[in-house]
């Protein structure tokens, strides 16, 4: 048993079954372990027989018996094989640049793992085995963030995963030390592997790296569209909007099961407000900006964008990926799997969503901040307005994270570089659409939290109005961690106190407490 965020999980069974997005995220953040199903472990076995069959037939077969990519009319004879398999991992890991993210690596090498367990890839259960045996030592291989096109699969990256099961390169372990890995393979009592013919290229052949990177990010993104939800509702009530586009009736009309669901959590959290009561009758306003109005149109089409998402990746955790792969009749077939087009593009779409999620949010705070729109708040929510600025900064950070966002939602999967003398010759740049997706995650995660800041604010500057118990709730809890309306103070330390609010899933917390569970 493992302890994981103050449970106690169990291994998980990596299997014939495919992995769920609890399993990932539990074993890539929660470190819980991993351990083989005995289907898993003979259907290792029997694809492995096939391959020694071939490895002895004289007859060249890729991946066994040839060169790779370009070179893979080169025939190799039988005593360089396993110089073959080491030459070709310590070739392709050929990274560089800042290390990417424990978590993401981890994803990643239970990733591998779950299309070594199918039987598809002709390693032997040993070597399975020892590179599981990384994962539940906490040995975290050194990737660097550069280097994988996204074709052939993530190969630099899982070539550095490789290359320190073999003992080689760099690693990281529990204590965030950073060794050789022969040094904590031994500290580990692990016994470096030897690869045999088709391991090195069956690890290193998968698009492990790009999904880890989308399953985590449909994570997050999931936990945020419901933040911003709740942002909304508290930037609304603070507006003096309205809560009756939000009507069933309305959403009825555009049947998008997103907007529907973002509709019911704004006006759950809107329910029974003073605030919103008090200019219900007399209001010459027709209608509230777009970015009031229209919040479940936009974070309704992120939902529904999400889901599409998940889709894809429930394909592709199903998914043995790896070329050649060895067929159950025991063929050994060429096949073009690896390419990473479908995650490539889902990691795109996400980006694009996260900006224009984002980008409404900053809008509404900006909103609350200019006094020709605000109805009644002070200039940029400051105690004494030319002597404090009040939130007028936060606001410059927002804009500048947004717009940092849009040139990430510049997709990635549209570029193709050839490559390996043109054998290569269209790649997904899946990874590169996966590394710019955390970067907007994070971005989103900081928007949602100064919109959050400012919102609690205004809601103060209404009283003796009350919110609605469920922005109440969340201002509350806001206010444990950050004074409210004062004169200026340092601003930096509040805005991190709400980013870990939104991060690390309390918001959303609060509000269900009071409004019961969002959608």
């Amino acid at each position: 048993m493992h302890e994981m965020g103050g449970f106690m999980q169990a291994a998980i069974m990596v299997g014939i079954d495919p992995l769920t997005f609890e399993d990932v995220v539990a074993v890539s953040r929660g470190g819980v372990a991993v351990e083989f199903s005995p289907e898993a472990v003979a259907a290792m076995e029997e694809s492995r027989a096939h391959v020694d069959r071939m490895a002895r037939s004289g007859e060249p077969v890729y991946g066994v018996s040839t060169g790779f990519g370009a070179l893979a009319t080169t025939f190799i004879e039988p005593e360089k094989r396993h110089q073959l398999q080491r030459s070709l991992v310590r070739s392709h890991a050929a990274g560089t640049g800042t290390l990417v993210e424990t978590e993401v690596v981890r994803a990643l090498m239970l990733l591998r793992l779950s299309t070594l367990c199918t039987g598809r890839t002709g390693v032997r259960p040993t070597t399975a085995r020892a590179y599981a045996s990384l994962l539940n030592a906490h040995i975290t291989p050194c990737v660097p963030e550069y280097g994988s096109l996204g074709c052939s699969g993530d190969l630099a990256p899982l070539a550095h995963c490789a290359l320190a099961l073999m003992g080689e390169g760099v690693v990281e372990v529990a204590d965030g030390r950073r060794l050789c890995a022969a040094e904590a393979l031994a500290r580990a009592e692990l016994t470096p592997v030897e690869l045999e013919e088709k391991e090195g290229l069956a690890l290193i052949n998968g698009t492990d790296g790009m999904l880890g990177m989308l399953v985590l990010a449909i994570t997050d993104i999931r936990a945020l569209v419901k933040v911003a939800d709740i942002t909304a509702a508290m930037s609304v009530e603070a507006l003096l909007g309205t809560d009756r586009v939000f009507a069933a009736e309305l959403q009825a009309l555009r049947p998008q099961p997103g907007q529907a669901a973002s509709a019911r959590n704004i006006a759950r959290m809107l329910a029974n407000s003073q605030i919103v009561a008090s200019h219900r009758g007399g209001d010459v306003r027709v209608q509230d900006a777009y970015s009031l109005r229209c919040a479940p149109q936009v974070a309704g089409a992120v939902r529904d964008t999400l889901t599409h998402a998940a889709t894809v990746a429930e394909c592709e955790l199903a998914s043995a990926i790896d070329n050649p792969v060895v067929l159950p009749d025991g063929r050994v077939e060429s096949n073009g799997n690896f390419h990473g087009a479908p995650v490539a593009y889902v990691l795109d779409f996400l980006a694009i969503v996260a900006a224009d999620l984002a980008s409404m949010a900053e809008r509404r705070t900006d909103r609350m901040l200019d006094t020709s729109r605000s109805h009644g708040l002070p200039p940029f929510l400051a105690a004494d307005p030319g002597v404090d600025s009040g939130h007028m900064i936060a606001q410059y950070t927002q804009a500048s994270i947004v717009s940092e966002m849009k040139r990430l939602a510049m997709p990635a999967s549209v570029d193709s570089i050839p490559s390996s003398a043109m054998q290569e010759d269209h790649v997904s740049m899946g990874w590169n659409a996966a590394r710019k997706l955390r970067r907007s995650v994070d971005g989103l995660s900081r928007v949602l939290a100064i919109e959050l800041l400012t919102a609690a604010r205004a809601l103060d500057f209404r009283a003796p109005l009350a919110p609605a118990a469920g922005t109440d709730a969340v201002r509350s809890l806001l206010r444990e961690h950050v004074a409210g309306p004062g004169p200026d103070r340092h601003l930096a330390p509040e805005i991190e106190a709400a980013c870990d609010l939104v991060m690390g899933g309390e918001v959303v917390s609060a509000a269900e407490g009071a409004v019961g569970e969002l959608e």
